[in-house]
Parts: structure tokens; C-alpha cells; sequence
């Protein structure tokens, strides 16, 4: 099973009794400060489940697939997501 945003608030909102425009309000404040925190070199954490920070990538070469030509892979940043034990416990 997998869930989309809307199945997500449809959800989340018929656990908690709360209207679908109050939960996707919340959710997508949680997305506009996880991303703002993140895009300004901050780490959000929520204990046990998820963890949120840019990473800085190094300067590396890399090979075209199709050629086999050595390219220069520029240094640049990712977002790396860390899962927490709660969540892992959980897959069990």
C-alpha cells in the first residue's frame, strides 16, 4: 500500500476527527519549514521517526554510460533523510 498526498490528509484527517483543509494546512506547513530549515543548512528531526539535513557532495569524476568518457561531476549538496528507530521498528 501506498499513499499520495491527498490519501495521506484524507487519512490522517478521519484518525483525528480534524477537516481535510485544517490537516493539509498542517502538512503542508511541516513540508514549507522541513524545506526552509534544510535549503538553509539546518537538520529537522522528529525523535525516533525522521531526520532532515543538507549534505555536501565533493568534487568527484565520474563515466558517461553510454560513451565511457571521464566527466567532472561538480561539488554541489543533497538532502539526506536518515530514518529513526521507531520507524524501523515498525517495518519489523
Amino acid at each position: 500500500m501506498s499513499l499520495n498526498k491527498t490519501e495521506l490528509v484524507a487519512k490522517i484527517a478521519a484518525e483525528t476527527g480534524q477537516s481535510q483543509a485544517a490537516v493539509l494546512s498542517v502538512v503542508d506547513g511541516f513540508f514549507a519549514a522541513v524545506s526552509e530549515t534544510v535549503a538553509a543548512g539546518g537538520k529537522v528531526t522528529v525523535p525516533g521517526w525522521i531526520a532532515f539535513e543538507s549534505a555536501d557532495t565533493s568534487a568527484r569524476t565520474g563515466r558517461n554510460p553510454q560513451t565511457g568518457e571521464t566527466i567532472n561531476i561538480p561539488a554541489g549538496k543533497r538532502v539526506k533523510v536518515s530514518v529513526g528507530s521507531k520507524l524501523k521498528a515498525s517495518v519489523k
